[in-house]
Parts: structure tokens; C-alpha cells; sequence
């Protein structure tokens, strides 16, 4: 079994700033699967004009599904490469609606004892409603304006059963500072 850490889960769940806190804690490498995204869809042949004409005429829903099996390659190769570390995915790189690119991240992520869904609460509503208020409030801090897709997107991820299924521990956030819910999942990997 490998002692890697792996926090998935959607956006704006605090994967990478419990990440940083735990690499810290642990004296580990922090890795960011959305760090390397570009190089490792490039690797299999990612095609940056189709995508930027998906988003053209299917927006980023359209754009989403394309990296599908690029967040695929993107997990599994990281896994391959990282040990002894702390990984962060993006929201997209533990949700999968084919079965087949499910069952790849599944598999690349057998071996490790320490998957950890970070959500707000076991009530899905209320993690949605958090999570996009917190996502909403960094892109229109960040760009002015929210895509309301993107937070129909977000539900999806909180919503959907991938992330449960490749979950081996789930942590809730709700009232919990970041350093707190590190402390806890130091914990529950301890145990």
C-alpha cells in the first residue's frame, strides 16, 4: 500500500490549501494534478484548436467532457510518478460518467489507502450551496462574473457518485478551519 495522500472532490472544496497544510505537516511534496494538466494532455495528443472551438460552440460543458479522458491519462500518469507525496486533483480528474475511464482512475488508485474526499457536509444541498457561494465569490473576485454553468457543473461533482466510490475516507469541512481539517485527516490516516 502506498502512503501518498489523494484529496479529490469538487471545486472549491479546499483541496489545495489543506494539501499545502498536510505537505508541510508531513515535510512531503505538494503536487497539483491542474499544475501539469497542459503538459500531460499534451503528451496524448491534446488538441488546442478543437478545444478552443468546442468552447466556441459548446461552451465549457463542451470543453469539459473533451478532457474527460485526458484527466484520465493526466491522474494515472501522476500516480506513476509521485510517491511518498501529497496530490491534489482538480474537481474534473474524480468524476467520470463512462464506465471505462472510471474504471482506469478506479484501478490507478487502488493502492492507495488514502483517498480523501474533503466536502462541507454529508447533506449534498448543503455542500452545493456552499461550495458554489465560495466559487462564485473567487471568479467574480477574480474575473467579475460567474458562468452559471460552471455551478451547475460543480453540483455535478458534488453530486455525483464517482468521487463517494473512489473516496476510501471522507472528511467534512463545515465550520472547520483549513488547519483543523488537516489535524483531522492526519488523524484519520494515523488510525
Amino acid at each position: 500500500m502506498k502512503s501518498t495522500i489523494i484529496l479529490i472532490g469538487p471545486m472549491s472544496a479546499g483541496k489545495s490549501t489543506v494539501g499545502n497544510l498536510l505537505a508541510q505537516e508531513l515535510n512531503w511534496p505538494q503536487v497539483a494534478v491542474d499544475d501539469n494538466r497542459g503538459v500531460l494532455y499534451d503528451e496524448i495528443g491534446y488538441d488546442h484548436d478543437k478545444a478552443k472551438k468546442i468552447v466556441d460552440t459548446e461552451g465549457m460543458l463542451g470543453l469539459l467532457r473533451y478532457w474527460k479522458p485526458f484527466e484520465a491519462y493526466a491522474v494515472e500518469r501522476t500516480l506513476a510518478n509521485h510517491d511518498n507525496c501529497v496530490i491534489d486533483f482538480g474537481a474534473g480528474h474524480s468524476v467520470y460518467e463512462e464506465e471505462e475511464l472510471f474504471g482506469r482512475v478506479e484501478r490507478a488508485l487502488a493502492p492507495y489507502p488514502n483517498v480523501i474526499l474533503l466536502l462541507p457536509s454529508p447533506d449534498l444541498d448543503e455542500s452545493t450551496a456552499i461550495l458554489n457561494h465560495r466559487f462564485a465569490t473567487m471568479v467574480q473576485a477574480e474575473v467579475g462574473e460567474i458562468d452559471k454553468a460552471l455551478l451547475d457543473v460543480n453540483e455535478h461533482f458534488v453530486k455525483h457518485p464517482s468521487n463517494h466510490k473512489l473516496a476510501k475516507i471522507v472528511v467534512y469541512t463545515k465550520d472547520k478551519t483549513p488547519e483543523e481539517t488537516c489535524a483531522e485527516i492526519i488523524e484519520k490516516i494515523q488510525r
